[in-house]
């Protein structure tokens, strides 16, 4: 059963001191985001977001996970298009990560037709959702005072 939160993930790489992201172009409506998805059942946001990152991009060791401070509140309606976890469960909360890759190698599953690996700012201009824009930006702060 799915859990009543999302995860988003954002996979970053970082190589001679530059920081590019992977954004993801959906199959099913044309727009870039993050990885994204729902728990199930008594899964911790972070066991979503390693499962997730898994079945959407292929990988699975070699992984670092960083949870971030964004969390943002979607109404259930922009995450499964109906009231999933009952009448009385309006807004969810989305937990965001950062994962560390090692590889720009990604196998997408069918949910995406097409990734890019972009430097922040251009990646985040492709963003449609504003809780993506902030989870990626709160990731490039961290970064970028990580390797400074």
């Amino acid at each position: 059963m799915r859990a009543p939160y999302q995860v988003l993930v954002f996979p970053y790489i970082i190589k001679d001191g530059l920081i590019e992201f992977a954004i993801f172009n959906r199959s099913d409506s044309d727009y870039w985001q993050g990885i994204a998805g729902g728990g199930e059942d008594e899964e911790t946001p972070i066991e979503a977001a390693k499962r997730e990152l898994f079945e959407e991009t292929g990988i699975l060791g070699n992984v670092s996970l960083k949870q971030l401070d964004s969390i943002s509140s979607l109404s259930v309606e922009n995450v499964v298009g109906e009231f999933l976890w009952g009448e009385h469960i309006y807004v969810i909360k989305e937990y965001c990560f950062g994962a560390h890759f090692l590889t720009k190698d990604i196998i997408l599953s069918k949910e995406h037709f097409q990734y890019k690996w972009l430097p922040f700012e251009e990646a985040v201009k492709k963003l449609k959702w504003d809780s993506n824009k902030t989870a990626l930006w709160e990731l490039n702060k961290r970064l970028l005072k990580q390797i400074s």
